[in-house]
Parts: structure tokens; C-alpha cells; sequence
């Protein structure tokens, strides 16, 4: 009985295993890339990627939907830019706003972008008001929103939750956006 018991486990783990195709390597993070954007066609141009212009013009007309007034205040961030704003904190005055230093944001692929929202007294940064009425604070109906749409937001990050942020990578590193920028330059 022992090595008839044996015998079937041994050919329900034969079938189990024909599935698996061994000559293929799975690279981490791609299944998640999306095949209509390589590392090259995110670096070749500045400004936004199309996509990510396309999904941002959802976004603001979803929220304006909902009564929300949305602005984006960045984008596309020059190399420069971008290094002006990681000096904040550390070699110019101000708190610190950012981690990454030149080529090390997807903001400098033109794969993200902030955001604010706009009240009648000007542009805030505020997470808690609920300026629409819905029940929901504003700044998380934007963040679910632009979530449904495709994008990252920076406030479920663990470290550093970067509350106006929002990205599509397209299951791109930035190490592979900084090689592909190296070779385009």
C-alpha cells in the first residue's frame, strides 16, 4: 500500500511539474512591464511620456468630475531641476522634498508627475479637507483615482511618502532609464 501511495504522489509531481517550461528565466518586474513602453522610448524625448500625458488629462478631468480642482505642479524635471530640489534641505535653505538627485527620478524620464489642489485661496497641499463634500478627503479621491487609472502614488510608499506624487513605470528600473539615457547620449 506504502509504495502504491508513493507511486501516485510520485506521478501527480511528474504531471505537476511538465508544466514548467525550464529553458525560460523570469526577470524580476516583467511581468508587470508594459510592452508599449521600452526604457529607449522613455528617455528619447523631454517632456512627458504620451502615455502619461494622456492618463494626466484623465485624471484632471475625472477629478473635476468629482468637483475637485486638481493642478499639476510638476512634471518633466530637467536634470537640473532636479538637483536644485534634492540640494533643499541639505546645501540650500528649506526642508528636504525629495531623495533623488539628478537621473534617479522618474520625473526625469517623464514618467511622473505632482500634484496640488486648488481652493479659493490658491493651491494647497492639504490631505485631511474634504472641499468637495463627498465624505472623503480630497487628496485621497485624487490618489484613488489616479491609482484606478494606472498610476503609483508616492503616500503608499513605506519610507519617505511622497504625498504629491504620482508615477507609471512601466515596470522600468531607473537604472534601466539611466543606461538607456547613457547610450541615447
Amino acid at each position: 500500500m506504502y509504495q502504491l501511495l508513493m507511486f501516485v504522489l510520485l506521478v501527480a509531481c511528474l504531471v505537476a511539474f511538465s508544466h514548467i517550461n525550464w529553458n525560460e528565466s523570469e526577470v524580476p518586474g516583467e511581468a508587470e512591464r508594459d510592452p508599449l513602453v521600452s526604457a529607449e522610448d522613455a528617455v528619447a524625448e523631454e517632456g512627458l511620456h504620451p502615455l502619461v500625458e494622456e492618463a494626466k488629462e484623465e485624471l484632471l478631468q475625472r477629478a473635476s468630475d468629482r468637483d475637485i480642482n486638481v493642478v499639476i505642479t510638476e512634471g518633466y524635471r530637467s536634470p537640473e531641476r532636479q538637483d536644485e530640489l534634492y540640494a533643499r534641505g541639505r546645501t540650500a535653505d528649506g526642508d528636504v522634498v525629495t531623495n533623488a538627485s539628478a537621473g534617479e527620478s522618474y520625473h526625469n524620464y517623464g514618467l511622473a508627475i505632482d500634484y496640488a489642489l486648488e481652493t479659493e485661496d490658491g493651491l494647497v497641499w492639504d490631505i485631511e479637507t474634504d472641499f468637495n463634500g463627498s465624505g472623503e478627503a480630497d487628496w485621497l479621491e485624487v490618489a484613488e483615482i489616479a491609482k484606478d487609472i494606472g498610476f503609483e502614488w508616492g503616500g503608499d510608499w513605506s519610507s519617505f511618502r511622497d504625498y504629491p506624487h504620482l508615477q507609471m513605470t512601466f515596470g522600468l528600473s531607473i537604472q534601466e532609464l539611466q543606461q538607456a539615457k547613457q547610450q541615447l547620449d
